[in-house]
């Protein structure tokens, strides 16, 4: 596992000598739907015999439950302040720039 990440910038407050950048980590998610969640979880705990007779009777089951979506990944939010000087440095990126932020040395 990689200790650099990639974020997205989502807002700069500049105040003529400091510069404040909010960063939220550039992971895409998606929604899950917990039947399927369900179904896979089943599915690899079963043999394939067993899988057979069961998996159509839990298919019907849960097609009578309503359909839930759980969010994947709650994505983490940085927000760091530094001299302007620092930031004219790193090239004056702006929103919806992409940095990578060494997540050892935060």
């Amino acid at each position: 596992m990689t200790d650099t990440n990639e974020f997205r910038i989502t807002q700069i407050v500049d105040n003529g000598q400091i510069i404040q950048l909010t960063l939220i980590e550039n992971v895409s998610t998606e929604p899950i739907s917990q039947k399927q969640m369900i179904i896979d979880n089943v599915s690899k705990k079963l043999d394939a015999e067993t899988k057979e007779q069961v998996m159509p009777l839990l298919e019907a089951i849960l097609q009578a439950q309503p359909t839930v979506n759980i969010k994947s990944y709650q994505q983490t939010q940085i927000t760091i302040a530094m001299p302007k000087s620092r930031y004219d440095n790193m090239g004056r990126p702006q929103v919806g720039s992409m940095i990578d932020v060494d997540l050892k040395k935060v």
